[in-house]
């Protein structure tokens, strides 16, 4: 509840801020490169020094990858019914549901894909998951999380943003994964990985703490800002969709897949709870740094949060 509050507030904030013009219009722009070059990376960095990694767990990070390969096949296919509608345009009502619905540019279509993909594994779920979870299944919680964060948002994630928001055509695989490598997520995650046995200075470490504590709230700043800059509800619609595939498509196709493989129930909820997180702020970070579709991105981490506490219950009756 906490968590929830200080979203709300933080986004609000960001919202008021904004709208009131208090804070320069460049800023958004300034706070997501913060985040994208700083913040995240000391977050990534601190988790990784502070997760038991040692063991020999395979499994959790390789259905992460999994699950996160699902979401994009829903996006595209997702995509390509919607591209289908643009074809019945003569009929009224389907070209009303397809101007709503379908993303016609390559950055409302980047926004699309990675808010149907990314979900909010870091802040969100590892603030509720672990109250449903037994504390055998807590470290596929945390391997989850990293896995997700470091493959998923600044892995694949900056590779998709990377190629659909490329201004031109012309050579955007070797730009995306130029980005990759250039992504300082990943090159945190093996500074803290290779670092954990190093004694460091007393103070560093609450510094560190200090600052991560920072990247979540800032974030959501971000997400205000870019909401105040929604006309209407248009976004909120084109919104529907991908955030009904996070929170609800993807969540039970995974469940499902990992009940025929025979998981026990526990680690089966682990993954369903994680894999039906709202749409992470990774997508407004994202969307700032590679110039994507902002408001849609801003709508449907709104709405995909607000779509959470309707179907926790039912993952929780579900896969239980």
């Amino acid at each position: 509840m906490i968590e929830i509050t200080a979203s709300v507030f933080c986004t609000s904030l960001g919202a008021f801020l904004f709208r009131r013009e208090i804070i320069p219009r460049s800023f958004p722009n300034l706070l997501g490169r913060l985040l994208y070059w700083l913040g995240v990376p000391l977050q990534i960095l601190v988790l990784t020094r502070k997760s038991n990694l040692s063991q020999s767990i395979w499994l959790p990070p390789i259905l992460t990858i999994a699950i996160l390969l699902l979401g994009l096949g829903l996006a595209y296919v997702s995509l390509q019914l919607l591209k289908q509608l643009t074809q019945y345009r003569s009929v009224s009502w389907v070209k009303q549901l397809s101007d709503s619905f379908y993303p016609s540019d390559r950055a409302e279509q980047g926004s699309f894909v990675l808010a149907s993909i990314l979900g909010n594994t870091g802040f969100i779920g590892l603030a509720i998951v672990p109250a449903f979870v037994s504390q055998d299944y807590l470290v596929w919680v945390v391997l989850y999380g990293v896995t997700h964060n470091l493959i998923g948002s600044y892995g694949l994630g900056v590779f998709l943003a990377s190629y659909f928001g490329q201004t031109t055509a012309n050579n955007k695989w070797k730009a995306a994964w130029r980005d990759i490598l250039r992504v300082p997520a990943l090159w945190a995650f093996a500074l803290g990985y290779y670092s954990k046995p190093w004694q460091i200075v007393s103070f560093i470490d609450p510094l560190l703490q200090a600052i991560v504590y920072l990247v979540v709230p800032g974030a959501f700043l971000l997400i205000g800002m870019q909401l105040s800059r929604l006309q209407g509800i248009e976004n909120l619609r084109g919104a529907i969709v991908p955030s009904t595939i996070k929170t609800f498509v993807l969540p039970i196709l995974a469940g499902m897949v990992i009940t025929c493989l025979g998981f026990p129930h526990e680690a089966r909820l682990a993954l369903v709870l994680m894999s039906g997180m709202p749409s992470a702020f990774a997508n407004a970070i994202l969307a700032e740094e590679y110039n994507l579709n902002r408001p849609l991105a801003a709508s449907t981490i709104v709405l995909s949060t607000v779509l959470l506490p309707l179907v926790l219950p039912l993952w929780l009756y579900l896969f239980r």
